[in-house]
């Protein structure tokens, strides 16, 4: 990495503390992704955007704001890109993936808070994290409480905008949902000083739609019974996607699938035909959390698909761009970003259909149903949807585990078990 110490200075960063993170981030990246053997040449991009992941990147963030641009910090897939975008933002996923920032979490939050909120109160407030320090404003939702409860938190040390999701799906809560896009709107453009046109909003879905068809051609090979790729790059691949510039991460990724179609063709596989197929659900995870990934691909199975909001709920499904004024394209909006399966909606009968649906499109073997320790969101709901699974005569087993490696073990031993089982 460059020299970027005196732009983050500039950002306000605790630059000793920050160090700290530097050293570890590289090895712990290595000793994940580049340990496994035959990987795609593509995946080097990612390689790159890694081992940039404070510097390049921020640097163009730091650029575009000199050029009158704003950065929006969000961490929820209900938060529409669209908006942002066509309201001449630049949107980026904040990182709250590490266990690095819990202790400075834990001085604002209770212990026995989801590690996810902890880190991402920590990674601000301790002044590490470049996106947050780069953020002209953040953009929270109401998916849980301990969200909510940060929220409040971190609006004393930020900019803070919160969007009230609806916590059913009836016709009222879309209607709601349409009038709080419209709002957040508003928000924006007293931010950016750009309005929102049926033109610059009709732009934007256009290219986030683009972005998501990429990500579901990537997916396409995951279905396939011989993987050209690993599921921890394509994890890897999906949470790029939250921060990277968009044109960009569409070229190289579209460059990566012309590469894995040729694998196809000449049958490479990064696994053995027997290796048991694995859907993962629940809790989403964030860079730099790829322990469940690595652990699953390190015991014997591969990881074919996630459905979670750093797996299919952030793409599956389409803007309907076709109305012809902004009252239907926000409408649109509303639409589809309702029409995603988060745990915080009641009832949520549509989540466990999905997994259902996907552990069959992917040909998977079992399910493992991972949740955050204190997520009670994903926590509770297990039971249903495992019953569920278990009804269907799908094999399904549930990991709770953190973002420390102290139970990588333990895991471990439960992972190999449940798929020797599968073998059997």
């Amino acid at each position: 990495m460059s020299d970027y110490r005196e732009m983050w200075q500039s950002l306000d960063m605790d630059l000793e503390k920050h160090d700290e993170l530097c050293e570890v981030l590289p090895k712990f990246y290595s000793d994940i992704y580049l340990s496994q053997e035959n990987r795609p040449e593509g995946m080097n991009y990612y390689n790159f955007v890694i081992s940039e992941v404070h510097g390049l990147r921020i640097k163009e963030l730091v650029n575009a704001k000199a050029e009158n641009q704003k950065v929006v910090g969000t961490f929820c897939v209900y938060v529409p890109d669209e908006i942002i975008n066509a309201s001449n933002g630049i949107s980026v996923g904040l990182c709250s993936g590490s266990d690095f920032w819990i202790p400075d979490g834990e001085k604002y939050l209770p212990r026995n808070t989801c590690p996810l909120v902890k880190s991402a109160v920590g990674a601000k407030v301790s002044g590490t994290c470049p996106y947050f320090q780069s953020c002209d404003m953040i953009v929270g939702e109401t998916t849980c409480d301990g969200k909510k409860k940060a929220w409040e938190i971190l609006d004393e040390h930020t900019n803070m905008y919160v969007m009230d999701l609806p916590q059913m799906k009836r016709k009222k809560d879309y209607k709601h949902w349409k009038e709080e896009i419209f709002e957040f709107s508003s928000e924006l453009s007293k931010l950016t000083g750009k309005e929102l046109t049926v033109e610059n909003l009709s732009d934007s879905i256009d290219l986030i739609n683009k972005k998501r068809e990429t990500l579901q051609k990537l997916y396409e090979f995951r279905k396939l019974k011989e993987l050209p790729i690993s599921g921890k790059d394509a994890l890897l691949i999906t949470q790029i996607a939250f921060y990277d510039n968009i044109e960009r991460f569409i070229e190289k990724t579209e460059a990566l699938i012309d590469e894995l179609e040729k694998r196809v063709k000449e049958k490479v596989s990064v696994f053995d035909k027997d290796t048991p197929r694995i859907l993962v659900t629940g809790t989403p995870m964030a860079v730099p959390n790829w322990k469940l990934h690595h652990l699953i691909e390190t015991s014997g199975g591969a990881v074919v698909c996630e459905e979670t909001c750093t797996g299919t709920r952030y793409f599956e499904n389409l803007v309907d761009n076709t109305g012809d004024t902004l009252d239907e394209k926000v409408e649109a909006l509303a639409d589809r970003y309702m029409g995603i399966n988060c745990a915080c909606f009641m009832p949520n009968n549509g989540r466990t259909d999905d997994i259902i649906r996907l552990h069959e499109e992917y040909s998977a073997d079992g399910v493992i149903y991972y949740s955050l320790p204190f997520c009670n969101t994903y926590a509770i709901e297990a039971k249903q949807v495992m019953d569920a699974l278990e009804a269907k005569g799908i094999p399904v087993i549930h990991i709770e585990s953190g973002y420390s490696l102290e139970d990588a073990g333990q895991v471990k031993t439960r992972l190999e078990a449940f798929f020797e089982m599968l073998r059997g």
